[in-house]
């Protein structure tokens, strides 16, 4: 199997798909059973597994790390770069103190200093420092310039994860100095706050690359529908973050994601049922 397809963000190659962790540290959208599910099911060694099946086939790039995901999550990486002799690039998405005055931009400066000691690439300040910041009257992302240019002092690259269409808009009005975004972005429009036609062509209109999350709507798409979707609709520079809980469903939404990209069709295992055997073909 090749590589996968890259892209690259500012001087940076980075995989055009994203390793998700919602599904390794318990967000499941879905319910608190779930959440606890996913927390007590993942272990050092089965991150390892899922993150070692992604950084084999070219999947590098993993979204989401965060002190308070170490040591688990941060071992695994070490653990899967060591077993595919691959360096992992990272995405940190840290929550600031966005209140004002000197206390919150300290505790914001001790935030960044933790994260840049991760060796993270990356830094994408968390949808809830961001979009709290998101002023539609003045079309602004009020001090964000301030903390951008914290995360370049220390040696990362900013950029911006929102659950707002808005904010790549303004950011790229006001040029502010960000490398890539984060946005909502699946078929149903799942957690979207405007139609997905409208978020479609701003992604298209952004002056940066950006990563599309949450492709198949937690679960409540097929992978094939949500992936489909996400790689027929945004551009050759843009990129899609994937979650997945197992090393086989890795496997999956590599296989299925290339088969879309190269226009085949998957070799992924259907799930077999006594109600689908009428419509396979006999040998």
């Amino acid at each position: 199997m090749p590589d996968f397809p890259r892209t690259t963000i500012e001087n940076v190659s980075v995989s055009r798909m994203l390793i998700g962790i919602n599904w390794f540290l318990g967000y499941s959208h879905t319910s608190k059973a779930k959440d606890d599910f996913i927390v007590a099911y993942q272990s050092r060694q089965r991150l390892r597994d899922i993150i070692t099946v992604f950084m084999k086939a070219g999947v590098d790039t993993l979204y989401g790390v965060r002190p308070e995901t170490t040591p688990g999550l941060m071992a695994a990486i070490q653990d899967a770069e060591q077993a595919t002799g691959r360096k992992c690039i990272t995405v940190a998405t840290p929550t600031l103190n966005v209140a004002d005055g000197r206390a919150a931009m300290s505790e914001t400066a001790r935030i960044l200093d933790e994260h840049a000691a991760l060796g993270a690439t990356f830094c994408l300040p968390h949808q809830a420092s961001t979009d709290a910041l998101v002023d539609r009257r003045r079309r602004r992302i009020t001090n964000m310039d301030k903390y951008c240019g914290m995360i370049r002092q220390r040696g990362m690259i900013p950029g911006l994860s929102t659950h707002m269409p808005e904010t790549p808009v303004y950011a790229d009005e006001t040029n502010l100095d960000v490398a890539t975004y984060i946005q909502i972005y699946n078929a149903i429009g799942f957690l979207m706050q405007i139609e997905v036609d409208w978020v479609h062509r701003m992604i298209w209109g952004c002056k940066r690359p950006v990563i599309c999350i949450k492709p198949m709507a937690a679960g409540r798409l097929l992978p094939l529908a949500g992936l489909a979707f996400a790689w027929a609709t945004i551009r050759d520079q843009d990129m899609v973050c994937v979650g997945t809980m197992t090393a086989d469903e890795a496997r999956e939404v590599i296989d299925i994601s290339l088969s879309i990209l190269e226009r085949r069709s998957s070799t992924v295992k259907l799930q077999r049922t006594r109600s689908k055997e009428s419509v396979e073909k006999r040998k």
